[in-house]
């Protein structure tokens, strides 16, 4: 098998077996666009030391890794991007995925941030020493920090879901995930097998279609696809976004509002089965052939699963080389696919739309975090995820995450949540500081309480209408979504629920320890923004006690 499927991530070539301790203020896993958020309002508050580790090459997350022809977002351009790093002239309503990048990157650069990436470094344990109130994180470089605050910026979509098929190995032809596309194969006159017709697979089967001998499109279950109103901004339009006061600003609020809109019919499940039927005409007017466009309906209620926007798909299904498969796959042969029923068809090439591993239970399955008294989040989280407002987990003090568990979205921006979490931690590291205290560790029935209520929340939607999506876990329990509008999350994490917390001061202040140097020295040499900070002062404790205590 000619393949280039992995859920390797890091050259092998770079590792450092020499370990390098560094002690330092924060350390950020993962530079997508909530590290990057992360790292820029560190900044912003005046707080240069820390470190944003990158498991690959350049900062980016799942927007340098995928590239396959046609990949663009599914969000409007001016609502997918900081709302502290405006961009006036995005070139159309939904941007290519190469802009967003381009823009990622320059965000980068004009907050400073490489200095403080270290590229190549995969974090692979994070241990909580409550003598110290540190956590020791180590990377598959050989380097090991030593930080008070540990943030995982990973999110959801960064290893790509590879399915188990009869024979797969045994295929001659090119195999490849769509989070890796191969640039270097020919897609000219080949005869193609597409499996799965979720968000990436409707975004490039269009694409290739024209290109290709036979384009074989293998569909478990359908999906709904709804119209995308996409179209090029004028120069005009950008000219004003720049240049008259509060336009761009006025424009971005209308889009808020109007995708905030679109979350009130998953709260009411007739209004749902209505927008079904129309969704269910549109693709009677855009598939010509009635059997066909019947095979392309889904059975479910609309939202149940990820709504889809393409204008392309459906009407691809009219061309000649165009094939919806519908059986199952049987096994793969050394230069053929075989169905359940039986019919063999020869293909060349296999790309495989099929997502990526979404449950943190199975992507961080090799990843050793533990807590307080070597509780482990494996263990913990063995039953199903849950987290505090998606953001910290009890019996991890210090530990914030960013697009946690019941933080992700059917309809609008991400980037709204993560600017919302960001916001929420660095209030929670001032309460730190206000308290005189070490760490914070949410109260276990916090985040019980917390959890429960959003379950309930869950039960008269249409996410637990019946269909089987990964916004659920095998029991059921959504551990995705946010059940709510956008801004009661905003409004909920605006500011710390001090009572939720138990706030741990070290007796003899182990922490005091001079920050500023190493690490932070390593920063800010190379940073021409960057201002080397005070060193942490160390307290003299009261307490002759030498446990930790609540304060």
């Amino acid at each position: 098998m000619n393949s280039q499927l992995s859920t390797e991530t890091l050259d092998q070539k770079t590792q450092n077996k020499t370990a390098q301790v560094k002690e330092i203020d924060v350390v950020i896993a993962g530079a997508g666009f909530g590290g990057l958020c992360m790292a820029i309002q560190l900044r912003e508050e005046d707080n240069d030391n820390f470190v944003l580790l990158e498991k690959k090459h350049d900062i980016g997350g799942t927007w340098r890794d995928n590239s396959y022809p046609g990949c663009a977002c599914d969000v409007q351009s001016h609502m997918y991007s900081y709302s502290f790093a405006p961009k006036d002239d995005w070139s159309k309503r939904y941007a290519p995925w190469n802009e967003i990048q381009k823009y990622i990157l320059d965000t980068a650069d004009k907050y400073n941030i490489r200095p403080f990436c270290r590229f190549n470094q995969e974090v692979t344990s994070a241990v909580f020493d409550e003598e110290s109130g540190r956590w020791t994180v180590k990377t598959t470089s050989g380097d090991v920090y030593l930080c008070r605050h540990f943030i995982l910026a990973s999110g959801p979509l960064h290893v790509p879901q590879i399915p188990k098929i009869k024979g797969l190995e045994n295929f001659k032809g090119r195999v490849f995930h769509s989070a890796q596309w191969d640039h270097d194969y020919d897609l000219e006159c080949k005869n193609v097998v597409s499996i799965g017709t979720g968000g990436s697979a409707i975004q490039y089967c269009p694409e290739i279609a024209p290109k290709v001998k036979k384009l074989h499109v293998f569909q478990r279950t359908p999906a709904w696809v709804l119209p995308r109103d996409d179209r090029k901004y004028l120069g005009v339009e950008k000219t004003a976004f720049k240049l008259i006061p509060g336009w761009r600003r006025l424009h971005r609020f209308r889009l808020y509002w109007t995708n905030e809109s679109r979350v009130w019919p998953m709260f009411n499940p007739s209004v749902a089965k209505s927008l079904s039927q129309i969704a269910k005409a549109w693709i009677r007017f855009q598939v010509k052939d009635k059997a066909l466009a019947r095979k392309l309906t889904p059975d479910y209620t609309i939202g149940c699963k990820r709504i889809l926007i393409s204008n392309k798909y459906y009407p691809m299904f009219n061309r000649d080389n165009v094939e919806l498969v519908t059986e199952g796959i049987k096994e793969v042969k050394e230069n053929s696919i075989v169905t359940q029923d039986g019919q063999e068809r020869p293909i060349d090439c296999i790309i495989l739309g099929t997502g990526f591993v979404v449950d943190p239970r199975i992507y961080m399955k090799d990843f050793e975090l533990k807590g307080l008294g070597g509780r482990e989040l494996n263990n913990d989280w063995k039953d199903h995820t849950e987290a505090y407002y998606g953001t910290s987990i009890t019996g991890y003090p210090n530990l914030w995450m960013l697009v946690g568990p019941n933080t992700g979205l059917g309809h609008n921006s991400i980037i709204f949540m993560i600017e919302a979490q960001v916001k929420y931690i660095l209030n929670c590291m001032k309460a730190i500081e206000q308290r005189e205290s070490d760490y914070m560790d949410v109260k276990p029935e916090a985040q019980e309480i917390y959890n429960v209520e959003l379950q309930k929340l869950m039960k008269d939607t249409v996410w637990s209408s019946g269909c089987q999506s990964w916004y659920q876990q095998a029991d059921g329990r959504n551990t995705t979504l946010w059940p709510k509008s956008t801004w009661k999350f905003w409004l909920e994490t605006l500011n710390v629920k001090k009572n939720d917390y138990n706030f741990i001061r070290l007796a003899n202040d182990q922490i005091g320890v001079d920050y500023s140097a190493d690490a932070q020295a390593e920063n800010t040499e190379t940073a021409d923004a960057a201002t080397k900070k005070p060193a942490r002062k160390k307290r003299t404790s009261k307490k002759s006690a030498t446990e930790p205590s609540a304060v």
